[in-house]
């Protein structure tokens, strides 16, 4: 993108004034984003995004900045513009840049930009027939589809030069079903880092259809009781609890600053032993996978929780200075316009050995969270408050009627401590996951699992 002459030239000059390592993160981004209403597309966005972000380190201290002028004048200029909020010492020392190869680990079979736009709205139009035709009572669908390329180029002073192009594709649909006064939302959006054949071999019957029925389901669903219980929460986006109230506890972020309640605790027993935490970054063609993380170093299967033990936390290259520790292949950002920091990729509950028909027999009264909605956390005490997009009563041993307004309160850590069983139909969600450096895309995911006790707010006691 850049000659490697100017990106060293760049280097040098962050650390003019006594910084010990400097870094340049060059990024090209092609987006293209459709949204279909009312059976009609909406909108309709292409662009292009170029910009270079230039980091500079000295001891415990980091500089971030960013600009789009991608001259050489320009970028020393950046460059040394960072290098002045550095009070050090001797300046550090430029290693000779060497190329690194990257190994791609997820097959794109067809570039998104090669497909016509009509090809993509299509399949747009064919999700929202399917989520209408489900019921009389769908009176609105929103489906959005969205594909991006980023292609991106990270150098830093200890000599590492590596490429890499991440494709990303997704499909989100909304139904909402009316009655009378009544108005409930069912929500689906599967996503890949893949191309645009993940998007023609998605089943919309199954998809378009259940974001229909979760909608459908809900209309009449009698008000969820409030109190504690035990809470069966399914597979899938049902990981979100843990990504949220656990997940971004275990990020360098919040343990290097003591700002989490898993600080400091590497070897202690944190979670029943049937619990086993991993991010993985290196699932093929998961939506929250790379190949490298956005300062070079190749992702990796970080194991955080094994049989209830705390085993490690996700660090990226500032932190670990901090942690003394070394970077796990989790440090990542939105665009060039963000300071990288720890975040997750795939993070999920590894499968257990009960099955969900065991799971759910075993429950002698009970909520089944079927779709996880969104919700809140803390991260420095992992409390949580999430809404339940689909729930039911579980009585004897059986799934009985739909309930809504169900909310799941509690901390993380206490929730991780009364999971009493873990399925074996490990599956995960495509999510965005908002934090210090942007807007990124993760999987959350999980076995089905049962929880002794959660308080479940609700409207209706009992």
């Amino acid at each position: 993108m850049i000659k490697q002459s100017i990106i060293e030239n760049v280097l040098e000059a962050a650390l003019a004034t006594g910084g010990d390592f400097s870094e340049i993160f060059i990024e090209d981004k092609y987006a293209n984003e459709f949204v279909l209403q009312s059976g009609q597309i909406d909108q309709s966005i292409a662009g292009r995004d170029f910009g270079i972000g230039i980091r500079i380190f000295s001891g415990l201290q980091s500089i971030y900045t960013y600009t789009n002028d991608f001259s050489e004048e320009g970028l020393l200029a950046a460059a040394k513009r960072a290098a002045l909020a550095i009070k050090g010492g001797a300046s550090g020392t430029i290693h000779p840049l060497h190329k690194e190869m990257v190994t791609p680990i997820h097959q794109i079979l067809r570039m998104p930009n090669t497909v016509e736009h009509s090809r993509k709205t299509a399949i747009m139009r064919q999700a929202d027939s399917i989520a209408r035709n489900y019921d009389p009572r769908i009176s609105q669908v929103f489906v959005r589809y969205l594909d991006e390329q980023q292609n991106v180029l990270i150098a830093n002073s200890e000599g590492k030069f590596v490429e890499d192009t991440r494709i990303y594709s997704r499909l989100s649909m909304r139904a909402t079903a009316e009655e009378g006064t009544e108005v409930q939302t069912g929500f689906y959006g599967p996503g890949a880092h893949a191309g645009f054949e993940f998007i023609e071999r998605l089943d919309l019957n199954h998809y378009a259809g259940e974001a229909a029925r979760i909608a459908v389901t809900m209309l009449h669903a009698d008000e969820c009781p409030s109190g504690k219980f035990p809470v069966i929460i399914d597979n899938e986006f049902g990981g979100v609890i843990f990504h949220e109230a656990c997940g971004h506890g275990l990020e360098a972020t919040a343990v290097a600053k003591n700002n989490s309640v898993f600080a400091n605790r590497i070897g202690e027993r944190v979670a029943p032993e049937i619990v086993t935490y991993i991010d993985d970054g290196t699932l093929p063609n998961e939506w929250g996978s790379l190949n490298i993380d956005d300062e070079g170093e190749k992702t990796r299967r970080n194991v955080l929780i094994e049989n209830g033990i705390l085993k490690g936390y996700l660090i990226d290259k500032f932190n670990a200075r901090r942690m003394n520790a070394q970077p796990t292949g989790s440090s990542r950002r939105q665009s060039y316009r963000f300071n990288p920091t720890s975040r997750m990729t795939n993070t999920f509950i590894a499968p257990g050995t009960s099955t969900p028909a065991d799971i759910i027999a075993s429950t002698e009264y009970g909520i089944y969270a079927k779709f996880m909605g969104g919700g809140q956390v803390s991260p420095s005490t992992g409390d949580y408050n999430f809404a339940v997009m689909e729930a039911y009563i579980v009585k004897d041993g059986k799934i009985e009627r739909p309930v809504r307004g169900a909310t799941l309160i509690g901390n993380g850590a206490k929730t991780l401590q009364l999971v009493d069983r873990v399925g074996n139909n490990l599956a995960h969600g495509a999510g965005m996951c908002g934090s210090l450096s942007g807007s990124l895309p993760v999987n959350v995911g999980q076995p089905m699992i049962r929880v002794s006790e959660i308080t479940v707010g609700g409207t209706k006691g009992e």
